[in-house]
């Protein structure tokens, strides 16, 4: 096929993507049948700008080990290109922003179409790539990796993403692993939500890309420009782009033909070529010369790309015009702006397309036939949908490590230490990572004797010198551990970029992070969006809570256990002891597998075949070990069990999460002496109860029959037992148990800053230290007026 055949098929494709993806908008908005009054949305505009380097990218430049991170409000370009190549039904495109239908940014596990990575929350779905292309690199270095064809992982980003922070950081952080193949297209329309973009912006983001070591490829004019600049007094028409401010540039285009010719007459007319270049062109013509942008020419674009011959980093800074080829075009307030029904009737008369063959693919092919073979022989979609399935790893015996004291951070230490030891398929597709924190949050044992990964081995200049050290920081591609910065936003990306090398890239990882618990927040953006990809990882967050007593307020988390109960496929846990942690990380890193179609189990109501990501809330406050009873591990993986069993005229029940055991023990020790059957509930997961509850009830709302594991734990309590709850963290998180069965009770927790001290002081502090769980049992059960001699 001769390059002209070529060009004509890509303007055509070009051209259909275009109208398709505003016909999808304009039917959400004002021809579907609305009932709430509200507008729908689409971002046309944002649509439109993006049309052409979809076209090049998509139908010349990309392979189907390639992966795209599409602009989130470019999302219905992408639908409208499935739709195109057959991937997409109609009904799906009918219902854009509808119940079922097409999303409103593309996502990968909410689209049917194929979503590499899910965008929306802006600046993300940019920064992925680099940390995507980082896990392609670990698992290439692998034995059993070798065989990966390597992909380019690509972001198509709207310019005003550049003012998100992660992405600079992530930057930084590519830069630190030797970043390659990977390339980030900015549409550069110069224009966002509120506004026109600053001048001077795109010289200081090449000058910040060249910093971080990537090639910047400046694409401002398409062919017709390039051929007008080569004309007598084309040069006068260049210098005059070059210097026009953005903002005069939006108006112009948004004005037409006619006014650009009256501004250029004022500002380059009497000048002989230059007006005699500029009268040669109707008012048309002209207008789609100066709106003939690089960005905006499908085939300067695919030339461009095609000039890549190297691995190195790309940034492409695309210039655009918002709502290219639109009524809408260059306005300012084109963002959220839509066509009228008026404005549409008039740009489909332009557009060549018939009344009554809107939704039709190929209405406006010259030569639908051509097309559609053209279309068959595109190499990206030619492999056909690009998930991979990947078998499951066999998780072998995890057993509780040996220490009559000991704290949940360290025992997670040797459990993955054990693990290290050994040379199970599961330890070999272990990869831990932690944003700087590695030795302070237990991993250091794991590291000395997996390493570190780096693309190209660098030696411990300490041990080299013989310089006494225990930490052993060996960097090779063997490595399984990726040391990143100070910056959570990284490791969460980073953790949700090797929580999909299964469907990306046909190696399944699992991915172990560690954190500072209270840092969870920093990176709690990155975190949902990782979790909203489906991405499988454990996140281990330690040390946590004001049990971290001499470090202060701003280092002892107080939300995070209520983060973990609200994060929706994140399943969170708060161990107290190494043989319940034990417990739950084997069966965590067999959920982090699972694929299932979300059946309820009958025994709790929970959708575990489905699988998810694991957050764990560990400590380093070492504590007595306990015996435990037959069914602590079972109870331990669903969210509770019982340490003291009630008896048929249990009094008091103390439930207690995580580092408060011995508090909560003692204090049912003591209660015991005074008052007949007291309970001790060891709460490992509030969130797992609180899950399994809720989606019973929803359950039996809905006729079918259900049951939780907090309603058959509690069930069976007489009514007139009351319930103490006690956490190092936000006292709702357990605020709800009593009202599983109908019981009174008193929550007790941390609802304000830490301060530094021991833990004896800020337990006591805060009203959780032993006296204060026994001055909340006498509360409830004998009132507050009354103080027990044994309080």
């Amino acid at each position: 096929m001769t390059d002209t055949i070529a060009s004509a098929h890509l303007k055509t494709i070009e051209q259909r993507l275009l109208w398709l993806s505003h016909w999808m908008i304009h039917n959400a908005n004002h021809l579907r049948p609305k009932t709430e009054g509200i507008k729908i949305g689409g971002h046309q505009a944002s649509s439109a700008s993006m049309v052409s380097i979809m076209t090049a990218i998509y139908f010349t430049a990309l392979r189907p080990e390639d992966r795209v991170a599409v602009k989130p409000h470019a999302g219905p370009v992408f639908h409208a290109m499935q739709y195109l190549m057959g991937n997409l039904d109609r009904a799906k495109m009918q219902n854009f922003r509808g119940y079922g239908g097409v999303q409103s940014y593309p996502s990968r596990t909410k689209d049917v179409d194929d979503v590499d990575f899910s965008t929306g929350s802006v600046g993300l779905g940019v920064a992925i790539t680099s940390f995507a292309s980082m896990v392609q690199d670990y698992i290439a270095g692998k034995p059993w990796g070798s065989d990966l064809r390597a992909g380019r992982m690509i972001a198509l980003m709207g310019d005003a993403e550049m003012d998100e922070g992660n992405i600079h950081e992530c930057l930084q952080e590519g830069w630190k692993h030797d970043l390659r193949n990977v390339w980030w297209i900015i549409d550069y329309n110069r224009q966002s939500l509120d506004g026109v973009v600053r001048e001077g912006l795109w010289n200081r983001i090449e000058r910040l890309f060249q910093a971080f070591g990537w090639e910047v490829v400046r694409v401002k004019y398409g062919v017709l420009q390039q051929a007008a600049f080569a004309e007598p007094g084309g040069e006068r028409l260049r210098e005059w782009i070059d210097a026009c401010p953005n903002q005069l540039y939006s108006a112009l285009t948004f004005s037409g033909g006619a006014e650009w010719r009256k501004r250029l007459m004022d500002d380059l007319g009497d000048q002989g070529d230059v007006s005699a270049l500029i009268e040669a062109r109707s008012d048309a013509d002209l207008a789609a010369l100066m709106e003939n942008l690089g960005g905006n020419c499908v085939e300067t674009m695919a030339a461009q790309f095609a000039a890549i011959d190297h691995d190195r980093p790309v940034c492409f800074l695309a210039y655009t015009v918002k709502g290219w080829g639109t009524p809408i075009a260059g306005h300012k307030d084109n963002h959220g702006g839509l066509m009228t029904k008026a404005q549409m009737q008039d740009w489909q008369a332009h557009m060549g397309v018939p009344e009554g063959q809107e939704w039709e693919p190929f209405a406006t092919a010259p030569d639908p036939a051509a097309l559609r073979d053209f279309l068959g022989r595109v190499p990206f979609f030619a492999a056909g949908p690009r998930r991979h399935q990947t078998p499951a790893l066999t998780v072998p015996a995890l057993p509780a490590p040996a220490g009559a004291e000991q704290s949940t951070q360290t025992a997670f230490g040797k459990i993955l230490d054990d693990l290290a030891r050994g040379d199970s398929d599961l330890a070999q597709r272990i990869v831990t990572m932690s944003p700087d924190v590695t030795g302070t949050t237990g991993l250091g044992a794991w590291v000395n004797r997996r390493k570190l990964w780096a693309r190209r081995p660098r030696t411990d200049l300490f041990r080299e010198h013989r310089i006494p050290s225990t930490a052993k920081w060996d960097f090779s591609p063997e490595g399984q551990h990726i040391e990143l910065g100070i910056a959570e936003m990284n490791l969460f990306l980073q953790l949700a970029a090797a929580g999909l090398s299964g469907p990306l890239f046909g190696k399944r990882l699992i991915p172990v992070g560690t954190v500072y618990d209270p840092f969870v927040c920093r990176g709690l953006d990155a975190l949902n969006y990782a979790c909203y990809q489906g991405a499988r990882f454990l996140i281990a967050g330690t040390p946590s809570g004001v049990t971290l007593a001499p470090e202060g307020g701003a280092h002892q988390s107080i939300s995070t256990p209520l983060i973990g109960m609200a994060q929706d496929g994140l399943a969170s846990f708060e161990p107290a002891f190494a043989e319940e942690l034990a417990a739950i990380m084997g069966w965590s890193f067999d959920y982090m597998q699972r694929e299932g179609a979300g059946t309820p189990d009958p025994r709790t109501s929970l959708t575990d075949d489905k699988g998810g990501a694991v957050y764990l809330r560990l400590t380093t406050r070492p504590i007595e070990q306990a015996m435990l009873p037959p069914d602590a591990a079972q109870g331990a993986i669903d969210g509770a069990y019982w340490l003291r069993n009630p008896g048929p005229n249990c009094e008091v029940v103390i439930a207690y999460q995580g580092a408060v055991a011995p508090e909560a023990i003692a204090a049912a020790g003591l209660i015991a002496e005074h008052r007949r059957d007291v309970a001790v509930l060891a709460v490992t997961s509030a969130d797992r109860l609180h899950a399994g509850w809720t989606a019973a009830q929803r359950l039996r709302r809905r006729g079918q029959r259900a049951a939780s594991h907090a309603e058959t734990l509690l069930g069976s309590l007489p009514r007139h037992a009351s319930f103490v709850t006690v956490i190092d963290g936000h006292p709702a998180t357990l605020s709800w148990l009593g009202g599983v069965a109908g019981h009174r009770s008193i929550a007790l927790g941390v609802d304000s800053f830490g301060q530094t001290g021991t833990i004896a002081d800020l337990y006591r502090h805060h009203g959780i230290d032993t006296a204060g769980v026994v001055a909340a049992v006498a509360e409830m059960t004998d009132g507050p007026a009354m103080v027990p001699v044994w309080a």
